[in-house]
């Protein structure tokens, strides 16, 4: 596919998607079509380890691009489209078999929000915020993405439409750290290189066991992850690691 929104920088086994549509990274029909064939060609591509999503400019993504939705009627089938094509470009970043680092530049509004939230580790920028304004332009969605919020701020922000800024996310344990905005991309490179030098076939397996369990009981859960580490046990990846952490060195691991 021929990329107009988005920028893959591929570098040690790293991947770093940048999204780039200014002024704002408001997200339209085409860039979630985009997104999805990014994060899927990246879940299948051997020499990548690790992903990185972050926004070009000052903005992570303000959200849905609101003037596309004023040409779209329910006699179509428009609706059902854009929600179906909405709900797959998100969770492309969490089915994605490669752990995905979401490096938030700047405000994450609404869709972008959701963008971010579907990212396995956070790192924000101490100029970005999360805020969730559908109620002021007569709309719903996404409140299953507040999650990650306690109850209340999650029914708060939606109710009100309130930012909550990034320093606030790191107190809350939303991010993992908040940081300066020139200290941001450094530090997702480095917490990425450090996840690339794992097993990719770990690292495939044991997303995919977090993703599946969260909807399990603890009982079930567990009995599927203990499930995925058998597996994973007869595997050349899980040899050589425990050869290797018997030898003192670091392992030499297969491509997935």
């Amino acid at each position: 596919m021929d990329l107009e929104q988005f920028r893959i920088d591929r570098k040690d086994g790293v991947a770093t998607v940048t999204f780039d549509r200014p002024p704002v990274n408001a997200q339209n029909f085409r860039t979630r079509t985009e997104l999805t064939w990014v994060f899927d060609t990246l879940s299948d591509d051997p020499d990548i380890r690790c992903v990185i999503l972050t926004g070009g400019g000052k903005v992570f993504s303000a959200g849905a691009d609101i003037k596309e939705r004023r040409g779209m009627t329910a006699q179509r089938g428009d609706y059902i489209r854009h929600n179906r094509v909405t709900r797959e470009s998100f969770y492309a970043i969490r089915d994605c078999a490669k752990p995905v680092i979401g490096a938030v530049n700047g405000p994450a509004i609404g869709a972008g929000y959701a963008l971010m939230a579907c990212c396995d580790i956070l790192l924000a920028s101490e100029t970005a915020y999360v805020q969730m304004p559908e109620i002021d332009v007569g709309l719903a969605g996404g409140a299953k993405f507040l999650e990650l919020f306690p109850r209340t701020k999650a029914r708060m922000m939606f109710f009100t439409g309130r930012r909550v800024p990034a320093q606030e996310l790191y107190r809350l344990g939303i991010v993992e750290e908040c940081l300066a905005p020139e200290a941001l991309m450094p530090a997702a490179l480095a917490m990425a290189a450090e996840i690339a030098q794992k097993s990719p076939v770990a690292l495939a397996r044991n997303k995919h066991a977090f993703n599946t369990v969260e909807e399990m009981s603890l009982r079930e859960g567990y009995r599927f992850e203990q499930g995925v580490s058998a597996e994973l046990s007869l595997t050349d990846d899980t040899r050589e690691a425990q050869r290797a952490f018997a030898e003192k060195r670091k392992p030499v691991f297969g491509k997935r």
